[in-house]
Formats: structure tokens, sequence, C-alpha cells
């Protein structure tokens, strides 16, 4: 949800912070604000807005400091409000914080600290943490021993960094919810993802489960609350670009992501054999077989099941991940439960995996983070190579999803070197498809679309998925009512609700054409206003984007025009397709 931003240095950190909530602001951008120690103390600014259009009010770069912390908020708790956003400070005023997650129980500390004298002024979950520190050290606790007997009162996840005034010290915490630390020369960073200070450096400290970092002048310190005890973690360097975290020629990165996908789709035909191998084997021996996930992977993970089915003739289970805890009895030591995300850090995806690994089963991961907390909790994992993946509405990682999981169906089927020659060939198909040309051909479409209120989508078979997928793109970014329906349940309810001129975007492939042009004649005869997407036009169609037939790999093909016209909306309607309301990258509370 939130985005965290912290340094401590030789350097002004003021302008490190601002570029780090900057490159955050795709987790969060109802509010922001930043806390810096300066000589003449805490200094904060913050309030309602993105990061740029608080900066312009407020200049986050007045004063100069080398500890400082900022943070760009999505709201949980609180509504949208200058007094709601973070930092926030202690009573006393020596302790700041800024906070990603949920405090489960912060009515009842609430509730407490007020009968000790404390005030609050915000209605948010965080001001308890500083102000149960303040109470804490007035006891004659110190800093870092304040926050550890501080976090024993206090249910839930989070990821927390505050600083102290007095003692100049950086403390940082994390429970269920991400926090990376970045090591440079005589400095650190912490923050919620790694592109904050990705242009400063490259080694980073992947926190694990309760960790506790404390960084001062004599350097960083790891303690454990698990294990009770100080810890060494591993500085590993990551191969991730700063340039990729940047724009570049594009107006945002949903476009740059979108024609990043030709990219992407080389590197997972470089897939090593033996990781492909290898979790193809932990499918074949299992027995039982699940795929969770949510969201956008949830889609890939649904297509997945086709794939399994038709080309290694393998039944493979798929679940929402919110909803496979419910269904976690029938899981023995035997079972195999394959968990995607782009992040690494869903919470509802992380439950579902807890739930398989409490009744013994193996858990592998998919993920596009490395370090991140899924991959850390799998037994075995495969990066997506998607790169940073910046704008909220997922593309590149898609893409790749849908890849690494035809590979491994290819692989069980003995087919991996031509799965990856047919990859190979994508990719090529795919820069035609991201071209300039394409991108034109379809704001004509967007511009015939843009008033639009409701759309609908169908497909069969490996278009099904893909029709739901591209409905979550257009309603997304657009913001228009847009449902996905198998082909053959139009007929169940849903064509109830066709009348005239209403948009309808049909999938076709050679193998479901005959029937799913019945279906796009069933919403014409209602007056639908058809348009197609697939390898052959046809009379039905009001309007055709021509896709070529691909086979298996339809839908990679397919999903690219539908993101493209998503942007193209999005810009038409005057929405940010880079940050969509009320939305956040990770979703890391339940």
């Amino acid at each position: 949800m939130c985005g965290i931003i912290g340094y401590f240095g030789n350097r002004n950190a003021a302008p490190i912070i601002l570029e780090g909530l900057r490159r955050l602001e795709y987790r969060g951008y109802d509010s922001a604000g930043m806390a810096i120690i300066t000589n003449n103390g805490v200094k904060i600014k913050k309030d309602v807005g993105k990061v740029d259009e608080i900066h312009a009010r407020l200049n986050f770069l007045e004063h100069e400091g080398n500890i400082a912390i900022g943070h760009t908020r999505w709201a949980t708790h609180g509504g949208v409000t200058r007094e709601n956003a973070h930092p926030h400070i202690s009573n006393n005023g020596k302790i700041v914080i800024v906070h990603n997650g949920i405090i489960e129980n912060f009515q009842e500390q609430r509730k407490f600290l007020t009968s000790q004298g404390f005030k609050f002024y915000s209605q948010t979950d965080t001001e308890t943490i500083p102000n149960t520190i303040e109470y804490h050290m007035r006891r004659g606790y110190d800093f870092f021993e304040a926050v550890k007997r501080s976090l024993r009162h206090l249910d839930g996840q989070y990821a927390i960094v505050l600083i102290h005034e007095d003692e100049k010290k950086l403390v940082a915490v994390r429970k269920e919810a991400p926090l990376v630390i970045g090591v440079g020369e005589g400095e650190y960073f912490v923050a919620s993802d790694i592109p904050a200070f990705l242009e400063h450096t490259k080694n980073v400290i992947f926190l694990e489960e309760k960790d506790m970092v404390m960084i001062d002048k004599d350097g960083l310190k790891i303690f454990n609350l698990i294990k009770d005890s100080f810890v060494e973690r591993p500085i590993v360097s990551i191969d991730w670009n700063a340039e990729q975290a940047k724009k570049g020629e594009f107006d945002h990165f949903f476009m740059k992501e979108i024609v990043e996908q030709t990219e992407v789709i080389s590197r997972i035909a470089k897939l090593e054999d033996g990781l492909i191998k290898d979790i193809a084997d932990e499918i074949r021996k299992a027995k039982g077989t699940y795929i969770v996930a949510c969201g956008t992977a949830a889609h890939a993970s649904m297509h997945g099941v086709y794939l399994f089915s038709r080309i290694a003739k393998k039944h493979i289970n798929f679940c929402i991940a919110s909803e496979f805890p419910h269904f976690k009895h029938f899981l023995t030591p035997e079972s195999l439960v394959i968990a995607v995300s782009q992040s690494g850090e869903t919470a509802d995806t992380l439950a579902a995996i807890r739930a398989a690994k409490s009744a013994g089963a193996k858990v592998i991961s998919i993920t596009n983070v490395m370090g991140s907390t899924l991959m850390r909790e799998s037994d075995k994992s495969i990066l997506q190579r998607a790169g940073p993946e910046i704008c909220v509405v997922s593309t590149k990682a898609y893409t790749s999803q849908l890849a690494i999981l035809y590979l491994l169906a290819c692989e069980l089927a003995g087919k991996l070197d031509e799965g990856k020659e047919k990859i190979r060939e994508l990719g090529r198909y795919i820069y035609y498809l991201t071209s300039i040309n394409m991108r034109k051909y379809l704001k004509q479409l967007a511009e015939k679309l843009r008033y639009t209120e409701h759309l609908y989508l169908i497909g069969r078979g490996l278009q099904y998925p893909t029709a739901l997928e591209a409905a979550l793109k257009i309603k997304e970014v657009s913001y228009i009512h847009a449902e996905a329906y198998a082909g053959g349940e139009l007929k169940h309810g849903t064509i109830a609700l066709i009348e005239h001129g209403t948009p309808c975007i049909v999938f076709t492939s050679e193998e479901n054409e005959k029937e799913i042009i019945s279906n796009a004649m069933e919403l014409k005869a209602r007056g639908a206003y058809i348009i197609g997407v697939g390898p052959r036009n046809n009379d039905v169609f009001d309007f055709f984007i021509k896709v070529r037939e691909a086979g298996e790999l339809n839908s990679i093909c397919q999903i690219i025009p539908m993101q493209i016209l998503a942007y193209q909306l999005a810009i038409l309607r005057g929405c940010d397709p880079d940050k969509p309301r009320n939305l956040a990258k990770a979703v890391v509370v339940k």
C-alpha cells in the first residue's frame, strides 16, 4: 500500500527523500510527507495530494539534515486529510514515524494512552506507535529498547521507520510488510521497494520477518525480535538498472512498460532449462497442485490452468488467494501450491501460502521481486525477470507470468525446446503490436468508446481469462464499467443488459471462431457495437483489431492491444493511467 523511504548518511537527505517519494508514489498517492532532523530540531512537511503538488506548495527542500524519512499514503485508517498524512509525531515532539500496514488493536492502545494523558491529533492507527514509544521512554528506556517494548503491545502487520530528534538514530522494523535496506558508501537507505533508492546503490539487505534495524553514527545493526538477538543478513547486489525505473521518452510508465514486453518475452525465452525442469518435476511428483493469486496474477493463473490441461494433459487447480485458506483442509504434505505475485508482498497470497505450509504442503512462487516475502517463504521460486514495474496497473509482469506458465506446461509435455522457440518468435511479433501505428489505430477506437458507461467482453477457452484481464485493465484506469464473460454464459443472464450501441469486445481464435462468432451475432442482434480481436475479420465486427494466430500464446498477443486501449481511454477521459484512484501497487493488507 503506502510507500516508505528513509535516509541516514553524510549527504543532505531532503533531495534524496523527495526523489524517493516520487519513485514510490505508485504505492500510494492520497497524501505525502517528509520529516528531517535539522540543527533546529525535527521539521515536518506533509499534505494531501501528489508529491510534486505538495512540494510546489510546501517546498520539501527548505530544510537540510542528514537523517530523514518520507511517506506516500494510501489511506486505510482515517480519511485523506493533512492531519492523517504521515509522518506522525509523538506528544513530546521527539519521535517521528512513517508506517505501512495496519495496527489492529490501535483502539485499545489509544484508549490506554489517553488514560495516561496522551493526546491524539489524527484518526490513524499509526499515531499510537510513537506515543507508545514515548510512554516507555518516560519509564527510563532508551529509544531502541522502547521501540522493542512498544512492539509487544501492537498487533497487526507493519513496516515502520522511526527517527529520534535527540538520539540521532534511525530505527526500522518489518512484520508481514515489505522493507528493504540499501547500503551505500557510508550511508543507508530504507524503503518499501528498491526503485526508491536504485540510482544510489544496487547493494541491498532483504530483511527477514520481525527484523529490527538500528542505524546510527557507528553503522547498522539488525536485531531479530523472534530470536531475541542480533543477527547478520547478507548484502545482495541486484541486477535491476536505474534507467528501468524512469519513464524516459514516455509520458507514462504504463505505456513504457507495455512497450517493454518485447524485452521481457526475450528474457523468459532465456530462462535456464534446469530451473524450468526442476519446477516441472515438483508438479509431476505432487499429489494435487494448486495455483493461487490475486487480481491480474489470478487471470494469468487461470490461463495457466488451461495451458496445463491443453499442452501437458495435467489437472491443476486454481483458487483466488484470499479464498484459499477456506480450502486448506484437503491439503497434505504431498500437495504443491504455486503462488503467483508480481510484488511478492500481496497479503492475501502470503496468507494462502502460510495456510498451505501449515498443512505441510510445498510452496513454489513465481514473483518479480528478488528477496520478497513470498520468495523467502517459498521452497523454490522462479523470478519473472520483468524488471521494475512502476505503474500501478500490471502489464509486463502479466505477460511474464503467462510465458513462464506456458514453459512449465511445455516441459511437462516434453516440449520445452519447442516452447522456447515459439516464445522467441512471439517476441518479434509483440514489437509490432506495441508500435506507434497500433497505438494510433487503437486511439481511434478509444475515441468511439470514451463516453460509454458499460462495456462487455467475451471469450472462450484461453480467450476467457484474456477477456477477464482486459476488462480489469479498462476498469482500473478509465473507470468504465467493464465485465467479462465466457461466451457461453451470455444467454444465462448477461444478455439482458445489451441494448443499442452497447460496446462488446469479442476475442477469437482459429479454435473457437465459429462458437464465439455465434455469440457475437447474438449480441449484434440486440444492437451491440461489436469489436473483434483476433486473426480474421468478420462481417459481424464493427471494428476489428487484427492479432495473428499464435495458438496457446494467443492470450499474450491479444492482451497487448487491450492494454493500449485502456491507456488511450484513460488519457481521453482525463485519468492518470499510472496512478488509478483508490488503487495501490502492492496490496499488503488483507
